[in-house]
């Protein structure tokens, strides 16, 4: 029995050397693939910036004639990467007075300098939240031993707002050169100079020339798919006939909406841009001219978000901008409802620069906001090629407000592009309007357009059965009140406020 016992602790023990053997040859074999592959360094970043893309701006090389050493497009991007992230990390230590990820992407010389500002802003109680939207670098100098690169960043545009205790104080766009030198250093390009060389005031574009718009439309959802007309939802024979109904209605064009999350934000969703592209044709089809409003459902506005939004309108704007269907571009719908909750300067900022970049994109069609009401029809007129705002309020007082604003406004058109009445008077509104007062008010309105010569896109062509909770809230009477402002109701028959729909019926 003991002879037993012997050979089993002995053959135990023979399987146990043969395991410990095995880890160690495995845990040899891992260090040497490591050493040769190179680190994971998604797991070595404290910000993890190489996870999740959040930091996007503009970037165009110039050709490569450097000295020293030729590059490879391989660790060109590498450069490239790191170069960005590192402005990335830096935006984010200033905006919140910490250190992390400087390391990673800074020597030791570089980051002593970032470590006394954060310092110096962490004792003031100042915070700068900045970022930049294009970079324009030529690599001047790559050295033989492949360890060093130093390149010129020119025309890199910055918007920076500075807080000093938790109140703005300044903000401001410029455009600066930048001379950095890098060193890889643990397989990071690390910045061990950036000296800014100039740095100018950003020069806004200008806008196009005069313009005369001939626009009576109507913003358009398909009735069964109310804002969410993409994706599995999108039915090309629908909106056909849907056009059809809109042409014969003695309108030339239409309103509709890109979604900024469920486009896929910086990553547009290559299928839905298709179908926009297919909506647009349909239109052409009908001879119907499309106003395209991006960044539906968006009310960041952070400035390190900045990047991504732009990304997002660039390769739209980008890939639909020769379409002959294309009447222009509407930045956002109602961005001053986003005013308190975000601040007006921000938002306005925002705007600002994303005018900017549809223009930069294509100079070709006009761009306009659509303001929420009359009184901020002033905003940016500057920069935008027509006015554009919604009107829901006392008939009365339109013609008034617009022929104030025209007197302030006198060599741009003035478009209303949101207009209507709901004609639901049901459990929630039981003394609301009826589908006759509906009718009224456009008979109204449309008598107020042809004496002022206004443009105009009503609210909306069908009475809609659903409403998301994102567009009025989750309450039953603001729900029931927004599904009934059509001229077809839910069942497809016309309502009377259709006699009216335009001036021509």
């Amino acid at each position: 029995m003991s002879n037993i016992n012997k050979n089993i602790i002995r053959t135990a023990l023979m399987i146990s050397y043969i395991i410990l053997i095995g880890l160690v040859v495995y845990g040899i074999s891992s260090i040497y693939s490591y050493l040769n592959t190179g680190a994971d360094r998604s797991k070595m970043l404290h910000t993890e910036v190489k996870k999740v893309e959040q930091y996007l701006p503009q970037m165009q090389w110039q050709p490569l004639t450097n000295e020293g050493r030729p590059m490879d497009q391989q660790t060109l991007k590498a450069i490239e990467t790191d170069y960005l992230d590192a402005w990335y990390v830096k935006q984010v230590a200033y905006k919140t007075n910490t250190t992390e990820g400087i390391t990673d992407y800074y020597t030791e010389n570089s980051r002593e300098n970032l470590h006394n500002i954060i310092h110096l802003n962490t004792e003031s109680n100042t915070t700068i939240d900045a970022t930049t939207l294009s970079h324009n670098p030529k690599l001047d100098f790559f050295s033989e031993d492949g360890q060093l690169a130093v390149l010129t960043d020119y025309d890199v545009v910055e918007y920076k707002r500075v807080f000093k205790d938790n109140k703005l104080i300044f903000d401001a766009t410029e455009t600066s050169d930048y001379r950095v030198t890098f060193l890889l250093e643990d397989g990071f390009w690390r910045i061990r100079h950036m000296v800014k060389l100039e740095s100018r005031p950003f020069e806004n574009q200008t806008t196009q020339d005069t313009l005369k718009l001939n626009i009576k439309g109507i913003n358009y959802y398909p009735q069964a798919t109310a804002w969410d007309m993409y994706g599995d939802n999108f039915n090309a024979d629908t909106i056909a006939k849907d056009f059809k109904i809109i042409k014969s209605a003695n309108l030339n064009s239409i309103r509709v909406f890109i979604p900024y999350e469920s486009f896929g934000k910086a990553n547009v969703d290559a299928t839905k841009l298709d179908q926009v592209k297919q909506l647009l044709d349909l239109a052409k089809t009908e001879d119907l001219k499309v106003l395209i409003t991006l960044f539906d459902f968006y009310g960041d506005y952070s400035v390190l978000d900045w990047t991504l939004t732009q990304q997002h309108a660039k390769k739209i704007v980008s890939a639909l901008k020769d379409h002959d269907a294309l009447l222009g571009w509407d930045i956002k719908n109602e961005p001053n409802l986003d005013f308190e909750s975000r601040g007006e300067s921000l938002v306005t900022a925002w705007l600002n620069k994303m005018i900017d970049l549809v223009k930069s994109v294509d100079g070709n069609h006009p761009v306009t906001i659509g303001w929420s009401n009359v009184e901020s029809g002033e905003i940016l007129k500057d920069k935008l090629d027509f006015i554009s705002f919604h009107y829901y309020e006392n008939l009365d007082d339109l013609s008034e407000a617009y022929t104030n604003l025209k007197s302030k406004i006198k060599d741009k058109p003035i478009v209303i592009t949101e207009y209507g009445m709901s004609s639901y008077s049901g459990f929630w509104k039981p003394f609301g309007p009826s589908e006759d007062d509906q009718a009224e008010y456009h008979k109204k309105i449309q008598t107020t357009f042809a004496e002022q010569d206004i443009p105009f896109m009503s609210w909306t062509l069908y009475d809609f059965s659903k409403i998301p909770k994102e567009v009025v809230g989750r309450l039953p009477w603001r729900k029931n009140v927004q599904k009934h402002f059509g001229f077809i109701d839910k069942n497809g028959a016309k309502k009377a406020s259709y006699k009216y729909i335009s001036s021509k019926q």
